[in-house]
C-alpha cells in the first residue's frame, strides 16, 4: 500500500464523503451507512486503500447504527491511537496500510473478545465472498 499519497492525492480519489471520513476522521450519520444492514458473506475492506479489515464473521448487530466487528481480520491490519477528542476518552481505529481513520473501539461487544469495532460505512468497502468451486 502507497503510503506516499499525498493529502491532494486522497482528495482527487476519493468522494467527498469518503474523504471526510477517511482522511479527516469525520463520522458519518448513524444507521445511515450502505453496509450498516449488509449480511452477506465476505471481507470489508480499506474505503482507501483495500486493505482487508475485517470478515464478515465477526460482524454483529450492535445497535450503535454502525458496522460493528467483534475483531479485525488481522490485529496487525488495524493501528489503535487514543483519542481524546470532544471531550472523551476513545480508542481511534486506523488502517495500518495507509493511516486512514476507520472508527472506533470500544471494550463492550460479544465474546470471544468483548470489543465492539464500531466502524463507518463510508471507511469500508464489500468484497463478497465467491461461493463457486
Amino acid at each position: 500500500m502507497d503510503r506516499t499519497k499525498t493529502d491532494a492525492d486522497w482528495q482527487a480519489e476519493l468522494p467527498p464523503d469518503r474523504y471526510a471520513v477517511l482522511r479527516e476522521g469525520a463520522t458519518e450519520r448513524p444507521f445511515s451507512g450502505a453496509v450498516y444492514h449488509n449480511h452477506d458473506t465476505g471481507m470489508y475492506t480499506c474505503g482507501a486503500c483495500g486493505a482487508e479489515i475485517f470478515n464478515s464473521d465477526t460482524k454483529f448487530e450492535s445497535g450503535s447504527g454502525w458496522p460493528s466487528f467483534w475483531a479485525p481480520e488481522n490485529a496487525e491490519r488495524v493501528k489503535l491511537i487514543e483519542d481524546r477528542t470532544h471531550g472523551m476518552l476513545r480508542t481511534e481505529v486506523r488502517c495500518a496500510a495507509c493511516d486512514s481513520h476507520l472508527g472506533h473501539v470500544f471494550p463492550d461487544g460479544p465474546k470471544p473478545t468483548g470489543d465492539r469495532y464500531c466502524i463507518n460505512s463510508l471507511s469500508l468497502n464489500f468484497t463478497p465472498k465467491n461461493n463457486e468451486g
